[in-house]
């Protein structure tokens, strides 16, 4: 075999046992939001509290105080990566945003898109057809509004019909309203702000006497010339943006 042919497995061991990870701290938090919202926590802050904290077990009778210490006691606080940190950690190597389940989008999401225009993009290169498959069930905790910010702080008028798009199927997704209730102040007046820039940058359309023949076929089309508004008007209301 050449080389390049040869397969690493040590590799392919780190990226399993990352989207194990994963995988299993997105059903943990979303237990956690199940018990939250059961409970009717009185803020969103501490919603937030119980979801973060939902890695932590409670002491046992074995547990002693003052015992000889062998681990941290909450290693998701400390600054230095912890050896659960070294299995997972998987190749930094630049490559496509393809996330094929929504613990997959959710670690790469965290791990490997730190800033805000790296986001924006890999949310135009999946699409909402994507992004609604991955999330039929459910939006992770918090990620809606992540989401939202991202398309905020860097939509642009060429990418208006796609982001349009990406904000259809999210409101499609599992449990969108109870998601969208949990956002933060600064994640809704960045969803009024998304909008506010959509509506923006529509452009007036002409009167059907001064369109052409063909234009008036596609203005009476489903995916004619007002498609865009009409979707946008519905965006609104299902966003709650006044």
């Amino acid at each position: 075999m050449e080389k390049n042919d040869i397969i690493d497995f040590k590799a392919l061991e780190k990226e399993l046992q990352a989207a194990l990870t994963a995988d299993e701290k997105y059903k943990r938090e979303n237990a956690a939001k199940l018990r939250a919202v059961e409970q009717k926590v009185a803020s969103y802050e501490e919603f937030r509290g119980i979801v973060l904290a939902s890695h932590l077990k409670p002491l046992e009778r074995k547990d002693k105080i003052g015992g000889k210490r062998t681990v941290a006691w909450n290693c998701h606080a400390t600054q230095r990566g912890t050896s659960q940190d070294e299995t997972t950690e998987i190749s930094q190597e630049k490559t496509l945003f393809q996330p094929e389940t929504s613990a997959e989008f959710y670690r790469d999401w965290r791990r490997s898109l730190r800033s805000g225009p790296e986001r924006y993009q890999a949310l135009l290169q999946l699409g909402g057809p994507k992004l609604g498959h991955l999330f039929q069930t459910d939006v992770g905790f918090g990620l809606l509004g992540e989401l939202l910010v991202a398309l905020a702080d860097h939509v642009r008028p060429a990418d208006r019909l796609v982001v349009l798009g990406i904000l259809r199927s999210l409101a499609r997704t599992g449990r969108f309203t109870l998601n969208l209730s949990l956002l933060s102040h600064a994640e809704r007046a960045s969803c009024r702000g998304l909008f506010q820039k959509l509506q923006a940058t529509s452009a007036p359309r002409p009167t059907k006497e001064g369109l052409s023949q063909r234009e008036r076929g596609l203005e009476e089309q489903p995916g004619g010339l007002q498609e865009e508004e009409r979707l946008l008007q519905e965006l609104l209301g299902l966003y709650q943006v006044d």
